[in-house]
């Protein structure tokens, strides 16, 4: 049974949104502002979350960018349901790491579709990561010796351990940077590299043949320019 957390400070919606998504087989949790949530979250993670956005003590924006920063919440699918309808908030909400967004008032359908699609696709790519890692189990020791990254030195460092399923604040510390500078390398490398998001990266290093060097290199400080 999938685990759906909701996120609201309106009483009467979180109630009636829960019991909606209980009659269809799913668990649920709830929360009535961000900071709640994401210790809900830290203590038992849920396979997908909805979550408004204006909220007391911490909105949804905070509450997505916090839980992105961590490694169990890089990929949990993330859906907000906001009556913040500018293309402005509904781009800012993509933007922080969102997967998609919902303008109140809805039709409860719609949000079970867009819940159901999360879940699906979130599956396909965990099967994915999975056949990948079993592929490079696999792989004789003689395999050729992947092209060189078209990346500079610090990219390179920070490609690294990105792969390795790490955070841009773990990043930063093992690099000895900020996070804000762990994610403008990240967004070159995947600019250079033609990628969209970290799960294409990971998936590239593994199709390329890309292994950990045997002495990383994230002792070595990453230049800030």
């Amino acid at each position: 049974m999938k685990k759906i957390l909701v996120v609201d400070d309106d009483t009467t919606l979180r109630t009636a949104l829960t019991r909606y998504l209980e009659k269809r087989r799913y668990l649920v949790q709830d929360a009535a502002s961000g900071v709640e949530a994401f210790k809900i979250f830290e203590q038992d993670p849920a396979d997908l979350i909805v979550s408004d956005v204006l909220m007391p003590e911490m909105d949804g924006y905070e509450f997505c960018r916090r839980l992105r920063a961590t490694r169990s919440g890089q990929l949990v699918p993330f859906i907000f349901l906001s009556s913040k309808s500018d293309i402005e908030d509904r781009v800012q909400g993509h933007s922080i790491g969102a997967d998609d967004y919902l303008i109140k008032p809805f039709e409860p359908k719609e949000l079970l579709a867009k819940i159901e699609a999360q879940l699906e696709r979130s599956r396909r790519m965990h099967s994915e990561i999975v056949r990948l890692m079993q592929q490079s189990k696999s792989i004789p020791a003689q395999i050729p010796t992947p092209p060189p990254l078209p990346l500079t030195p610090a990219e390179e460092k920070v490609f690294w351990e990105v792969i390795q399923g790490y955070t841009n604040k773990q990043i930063g510390d093992h690099l000895f940077v900020s996070p804000r500078t762990v994610q403008t390398h990240l967004s070159n490398i995947l600019s250079k590299l033609q990628l969209e998001n970290r799960s294409q990266l990971v998936r590239f290093a593994f199709e390329q043949g890309y292994r950990l060097p045997i002495e990383p290199s994230s002792q070595e400080e990453v230049a800030e320019n």
